[in-house]
């Protein structure tokens, strides 16, 4: 029998080049979701990790590349939003050596994820939690380490480095990783689906998930990202994208184009559609622009979680200013 050095990967996880895997949570549909792992030297980190749910694939990500659960060092959300880090209390107490890195804002949380779990609930339901997002685990507070910016950890002689990015949400940071010269961003540098793929390469999206979207902060911390002039980026939604320059200038774009509709709309008697309509007519625009020939209604499923979402977060930051 071939080794698991030497097997095929699973369907749901894949080879990103340069030690880096990206493992499919399963969360809501393929290609959404995606926890990365970086191996180097026979050790292993996690950045970001899905729901309590993606935990069978994550363990078995280690099985398929050979390396034990004592192999992984560190478990690194990009920020607490439960898409990225519901299953990182489980998974550390899956990983007997690992520490956690995360965002200093965001620490307690990890700890304690009870206000976590409250605020989740208060914007998706109850049932939705339960179906979507299984247990969230605390993680003990002497296993918990607070990043700063700047800060670098290190694995099996591989490098780190952690930049304080907010904008998305005040408790995110991004990872950057010199072997690849790419960063993992979690949700600053948006949401890319694969199906909106064209001739021209990828497309991309902000998000504006709440409730701490902020778009001049987020749009500082785009440029910074932009400033390492990196060759790819690690979305946790979803997969690996490179011509980062040009996404980043889309983005950029299209985060303006989102404030001015919500300036615009600020005041509307039913902002709340005012809002999900409009992003829709930005996206659906910008997709023809890109290549893209899925029908309004294909791009308007798909794009049907991130459009809500968008629109309380917006929403928020229209009532805070």
């Amino acid at each position: 029998m071939a080794s698991p050095l030497h097997s095929p990967l699973p369907t749901w996880m894949r080879d990103a080049g340069g030690g880096v895997y990206a493992i499919d949570t399963g969360f809501h549909r393929d290609d959404f979701d995606a926890a990365w792992l970086v191996v180097a030297a026979g050790r292993a980190v996690f950045v970001d990790t899905g729901t309590g749910f993606a935990l069978p694939r994550l363990l078995g990500a280690l099985e398929a590349l050979g390396l034990g659960r004592d192999a992984v060092d560190w478990v690194i959300p990009t920020h607490v939003h439960l898409d990225h880090a519901g299953g990182a209390g489980a998974l550390m107490r899956a990983l007997p050596g690992a520490r956690m890195l995360v965002h200093p804002r965001g620490a307690r949380h990890m700890i304690d994820p009870s206000a976590l779990w409250a605020g989740a609930t208060a914007v998706y339901g109850p049932e939705e939690m339960a179906r979507s997002y299984g247990e969230v685990v605390p993680v003990p507070a002497e296993r918990v380490v607070a990043s700063a910016d700047g800060m670098t950890v290190e694995f099996g002689g591989r490098a780190l480095a952690v930049a304080d990015t907010p904008g998305h949400a005040r408790h995110h940071h991004c990872i950057w990783d010199e072997a690849t010269r790419g960063w993992f961003t979690g949700d600053t540098f948006g949401l890319s689906y694969r199906e909106f793929d064209s001739p021209r390469g990828a497309w991309i999206v902000p998000t504006a998930t709440p409730v701490q979207f902020e778009p001049d902060a987020l749009e500082a911390s785009v440029r910074r990202l932009l400033a390492r002039d990196p060759a790819c980026v690690y979305l946790t939604h979803f997969g690996r994208v490179d011509d980062v320059q040009r996404l980043g200038a889309l983005l950029l774009g299209l985060l303006a184009e989102l404030v001015a509709l919500g300036r615009r709309e600020a005041a509307h008697p039913r902002r709340h559609e005012a809002l999900k309509a409009g992003q829709l007519e930005i996206f659906c625009a910008s997709l023809a622009e890109h290549g893209c020939t899925l029908p309004r209604a294909r791009v308007a499923e798909l794009l049907a979680i991130d459009l809500e979402l968008n629109a309380q977060g917006m929403a928020i930051w229209l009532d805070r200013a």
